[in-house]
């Protein structure tokens, strides 16, 4: 159990989270599904058994710091996060932080040894809901370098996702939802900037953090 000071819908709020969950091979365009797994592949991960996949991450990994310590194989990347609090559904965003080389022979272990950054702010669900598939993502890395864009059209509708969950998204539960494809090719930086914006609404959520290389001594 971690507790986080989080803004929920303009209202700052201690937030209790018993249980974190990274999904997996979200995309509802199965050529972008096919896209990412490649593009992993070419990085030695080998191919997930199925799409959508449930990993289990400590909800201490949770993190609204400023910087986090990690290995220099390690990479993040920009999602959208759901969070059950109050009998309601949130949206906000993170970055599901993971190391490249562990991913090769683990993706589950590689998800759990880092942290995972999320912005403070979160919206209401329900105010997005009708509009869902015109929020997008973007990512930066090293300052203005574009790392990460698209609309939440390229992955699965929170409702379908939410339903195949395993554990399901009570009370307590904060759940990543899905990623796109990085532009470039997946690659390490000291800084990572990213935002989940909301075109009609006129809102955008943004977070930032700094990754600190930890030692590796033989």
């Amino acid at each position: 159990m971690t507790e986080l000071r989080l803004t929920l819908d303009g209202n700052d709020t201690d937030v209790a989270i018993g249980t974190a969950v990274v999904a997996g091979w979200t995309g509802r365009d199965r050529d972008a599904v096919e896209k990412h797994m490649a593009e992993l592949e070419a990085v030695g991960v080998p191919r997930p058994s199925s799409a959508p996949v449930f990993y289990r991450v400590s909800a201490s990994r949770l993190t609204t710091a400023p910087a986090i310590e990690s290995t220099d194989s390690s990479s993040g990347e920009v999602e959208p996060v759901l969070l059950g609090h109050g009998g309601g559904l949130w949206v906000g965003a993170g970055s599901d932080h993971t190391d490249r080389e562990v991913e090769t022979y683990s993706v589950a272990v590689s998800k759990q040894l880092c942290d995972k950054p999320i912005a403070r702010e979160f919206w209401r669900y329900e105010d997005v809901a009708e509009h869902w598939d015109e929020l997008a993502l973007r990512s930066w890395i090293d300052g203005d370098v574009l790392y990460q864009e698209g609309a939440l059209s390229g992955l699965m509708k929170p409702a379908d996702l939410a339903a195949q969950a395993e554990p399901q998204l009570a009370d307590g539960t904060l759940m990543f939802c899905g990623t796109l494809a990085a532009i470039g090719g997946i690659r390490p930086a000291r800084e990572f900037r990213y935002e989940l914006a909301d075109p009609v609404l006129d809102r955008k959520i943004s977070g930032h953090y700094e990754m600190y290389t930890l030692p590796l001594v033989s």
